[in-house]
């Protein structure tokens, strides 16, 4: 009799369990918290036969200038000033701030072939004096490489201003140029320091700064290859041309025509002003000898005068092509000086690139 009255028992309990379990099954899932919407909203979704698909949330990132009539940086606007576009398209502004103190990564690429050997010493004097009023060195840091016929890392990047001089000041001139490949190197070494998650704002500004005539006679890499590199890298570059039709001496200063020097640009000028627009930065034609520092005192005071907004694309799907970008502002006189661009990858992520700065 025991024995039964415990099956029973058992049974019973079994039973309850079972139906429990049908009820709960029955009832809807508890609502997802803000938490949990935050997360999953924007990177779920379900194809048609119910399987999760992961996405990828793809913010770009813009850093931009802005100038008055007379050239001069503008550092007081805010996020209600701008509107942003993707291919005219309006978007959301996710993040927006001022860039004065954001941590600057630098590569500083100095042309040493043999055409500048009158102007080395020149290029170094200004290159040394920019990075003292540039760099900080608890929070900046920068590298240097040679544009020669082989281009490669002198130093690498660091903050300590006295080691960036002591390896500028042994620099000898000679040899022939590749400057497709130190843009190219120096890009891909840049990006190993300069990299942040698809959906959160820049932590540090990666900047190129190329001093060349724009000559190229042995390079590996092609000019698209190098141009593309800078491209998808998204990186500012300013370029300062070396080439000697450029400078006089300042016995020849009472007997030159500015109006000449500045309306001629040879082709590898042209090359230099097109790696810079491309990325939104800008291109120098030193006059004299003495506008080589005030070249490098200008992309200082550019550096500390950045804006950087955010936003996700929207209105389109990933294709893996280029797509437009064009930076806005409510104020008249102003004008924006800003890379037009970026590749979205095929796969949904979106990458960084470049074209020519919206005005």
């Amino acid at each position: 009799m025991r024995v039964r009255i415990a099956l029973l028992i058992i049974g019973l309990i079994v039973y309850g369990v079972a139906e429990v379990r049908a009820q709960q099954a029955q009832q809807p899932a508890p609502p997802a918290t803000a938490t949990d919407q935050a997360t999953s909203q924007p990177n779920t979704q379900a194809n048609s036969q119910g399987e999760a698909i992961r996405r990828t949330v793809n913010l770009v990132n813009v850093l931009f200038n802005v100038v008055n009539q007379h050239n001069k940086n503008v550092v007081d606007l805010t996020q209600a000033d701008f509107k942003v576009f993707d291919d005219n398209m309006p978007q959301d502004i996710r993040f927006f701030s001022r860039q004065s103190d954001l941590p600057l990564r630098v590569g500083l690429l100095l042309d040493t072939s043999n055409s500048i050997r009158q102007r080395l010493k020149f290029e170094q004097e200004a290159a040394i004096d920019f990075l003292y009023d540039v760099i900080r060195q608890d929070k900046d840091q920068a590298f240097l490489m040679n544009v020669d016929d082989s281009p490669e890392v002198l130093q690498d990047f660091t903050g300590d201003l006295n080691r960036l001089r002591d390896v500028i000041q042994k620099l000898r001139a000679g040899g022939g140029t590749a400057l497709y490949d130190a843009i190219y190197q120096a890009t891909e070494h840049l990006s190993k320091r300069v990299t942040q998650p698809s959906d959160t704002p820049l932590e540090a500004r990666g900047v190129l700064v190329v001093i060349s005539d724009g000559d190229d006679n042995v390079s590996r890499h092609s000019r698209g290859e190098a141009l593309e590199m800078a491209q998808r890298a998204g990186f500012v570059i300013y370029t300062i041309s070396s080439s000697a039709d450029w400078i006089v001496t300042d016995t020849q200063k009472k007997n030159d025509d500015s109006s000449i020097r500045r309306s001629f640009k040879n082709e590898g000028d042209r090359l230099l002003e097109q790696f810079a627009d491309d990325s939104g930065g800008l291109a120098f034609f030193p006059y004299h000898i003495d506008d080589l520092a005030q070249s490098f005192t200008n992309i200082g005071e550019e550096l500390r005068s950045q804006y950087s907004l955010g936003y996700v694309p929207s209105g389109r799907a990933a294709d893996g092509r280029f797509h437009k970008i064009r930076i806005a502002v409510d104020v008249k006189g102003y004008k924006v000086q800003a890379r037009s661009g970026y590749f979205a990858d095929a796969a949904g992520t979106a990458e960084p690139g470049a074209g020519t700065p919206s005005k």
